[in-house]
């Protein structure tokens, strides 16, 4: 008896696809229904708001990923200098207090951009076809 599409379906794509740890929560995983779509407006959501208007980065997610992963990369390393030279530039204007704030600041932005990287980058590996597999 020959094999029902949906059966095949079943087969090809699992039931519950495995994501690591650092995926993030607005994208379905790889191989679920529409995942593409939601990679692709995450991937929008983490790069200036004009890069939506070219067609390529739409049409096109493995390109999309790859200029937001540049961009936040772009991102960390703008955080790490201004991380560096905050207490310089702002010693002569600014109490102490505000530096500390300011610092404090910094570094939860950068957390945030680490994670936002390690997100991305993840979303990239699955739109470049890879799988990823739990280790026990």
């Amino acid at each position: 008896m020959p094999e029902r599409l949906e059966d095949r379906r079943r087969r090809t794509v699992p039931e519950r696809s495995y994501v690591p740890p650092g995926w993030p929560e607005q994208v379905r995983p790889p191989g679920a229904p529409d995942w593409e779509a939601t990679a692709v407006a995450f991937l929008l959501d983490c790069c200036p708001a004009d890069y939506r208007a070219y067609p390529v980065l739409r049409r096109h997610p493995v390109v999309l990923a790859r200029f937001a992963g540049e961009y936040v990369a772009s991102q960390v390393q703008a955080n790490a200098n201004g991380l560096s030279q905050v207490r310089v530039d702002l010693a002569e204007h600014v109490e102490v207090e505000v530096i500390q704030a300011a610092t404090e600041a910094w570094a939860e932005q950068g957390a945030r951009l680490m994670r936002t990287r390690r997100e991305v980058g993840l979303v990239e590996e699955a739109l470049r076809g890879g799988v990823f597999v739990s280790k026990l």
